[in-house]
């Protein structure tokens, strides 16, 4: 028996890989001689630095840059495994849980740190970066980031404005004569799954912004700011953020990366089930096991879960997910190679109770839930794809065989 343990982070309580060992430790309770891979996953939100880096062998460079409320912080990037490709974890830099409750300001938080970030990189030689970009807490379209890099962002007076969504509205000239050169000459993969324009009803401001502490009368100056900010952008780029799918990810950042960047983006656990290796893992599989915090009709849009069990399914293997708590419509992703999904919560409790105890919880709904697939690992397998000839092969392989 071969499982497969692919979960995301239970957003409060676990990380990524802290979920796969819980559920390592459920797998082995139930069948003490299954053969167990951890590759914990991520789709481009917090974690997913982590996640890459540990999955390649890779390292961390902690680098002190300026956090989104304009103070010091200590943030980091990581460099994977193959000692080439560098990895910028927005949120360590300029992420909404580095502002204190309370606190949230997002007409002045800044991508000033993320900025630092990449041009430090550039610095130490590094020219293919994967830009994961969820849990941000700016709303500023990436001008803190692009100032960082050496973009003029001037007002009226040739006065460079100051941070935070509040001020693009004073942006008279773009000056990109010391924008970083070496920028052209290196390559983005952009990890992010949100498919936003910058601006509208559907855009940065309104979708993301009481997220991060905006009022409607807010929401309403940072569009605006936005358009403004979009049309100055266009002037120089020739690219038009405003209703392009993707600039509205992490406060607009997305944006900037696809005007001034030569940047690929991508749904962001696909980068990480590419740079994981994923696929390679799953030719002799039995079955898979993900999850994350929540599980409901969200999923679908192109959440970790999705994308591990999208994978796991174009090679026969059935996928079950474990989350934290489980909402409605989930019924979609049994169209995806999903067989089952189950919640950690054994008995009534409030999601306090659970978020503090989701390790013990998350290995014992584990350990319940194996003993009832292995039970009948055929009828399991029958739910996701027609029988194939690797199917059949499995199947074949266990006849006369006790399930480890």
């Amino acid at each position: 028996m071969k499982i497969i343990i692919a979960p995301d982070s239970f957003k409060g309580s676990l990380r990524a890989v802290e979920a796969a060992n819980a559920m390592n430790s459920g797998i082995k309770r139930a069948f003490p001689n299954a053969e167990t891979v951890l590759l914990p996953v991520g789709d481009g939100g917090e974690g997913t630095m982590d996640t890459l880096v540990s999955v390649t062998d890779g390292t961390t460079k902690n680098v002190p840059v300026i956090g989104p409320l304009g103070n010091e912080v200590t943030a980091k990037y990581g460099i994977l495994g193959d000692k080439k490709t560098c990895v910028i974890e927005m949120a360590t830099a300029s992420g909404l849980d580095l502002v204190p409750n309370g606190k949230l300001a997002p007409l002045e938080t800044t991508t000033f740190g993320t900025g630092q970030l990449i041009k430090q990189a550039l610095d130490d030689g590094y020219t293919s970066f994967i830009l994961a970009i969820g849990g941000s807490a700016t709303n500023d379209g990436g001008a803190g980031m692009l100032q960082a890099l050496g973009l003029k962002i001037l007002d009226e007076n040739g006065n460079e404005i100051g941070f935070g969504g509040g001020e693009l509205h004073k942006v008279a000239k773009l000056d990109v004569r010391s924008f970083d050169q070496r920028i052209k000459n290196s390559n983005f993969l952009i990890a992010s799954d949100v498919k936003n324009p910058l601006i509208g009803l559907d855009g940065a401001s309104h979708v993301f912004g009481p997220q991060k502490g905006a009022t409607p009368k807010i929401v309403r100056i940072l569009d605006d700011n936005l358009t403004h900010w979009a049309n100055e952008v266009a002037t120089v780029t020739g690219v038009f953020l405003h209703n392009l799918p993707g600039a509205g990810a992490a406060g607009g950042i997305g944006g900037a990366f696809l005007a001034f960047f030569s940047a690929e983006m991508k749904r962001g656990i696909d980068v990480v089930l590419e740079y994981s290796k994923f696929a390679s893992f799953l030719h002799d599989a039995d079955l898979v096991i993900t999850g994350e915090g929540k599980v409901d009709s969200q999923t679908a849009s192109g959440k970790t879960p999705l994308g591990v069990a999208e994978a796991a399914k174009l090679q026969g293997v059935p996928t079950i997910i474990i989350a934290g708590t489980v909402g409605d419509g989930i019924d979609v992703l049994h169209d995806h190679g999903v067989i089952s999904v189950h919640s950690i919560m054994n008995k009534p409790m409030n999601l306090e109770e659970s978020m503090e105890n989701a390790a013990e919880l998350l290995e014992l709904s584990t350990e319940q839930v194996v003993r009832a697939w292995g039970s009948n690992p055929f009828h399991a397998s029958a739910h996701v794809v027609p029988v194939t000839s690797r199917v059949l092969s499995n199947i074949s392989s266990r006849k006369g065989r006790v399930s480890e």
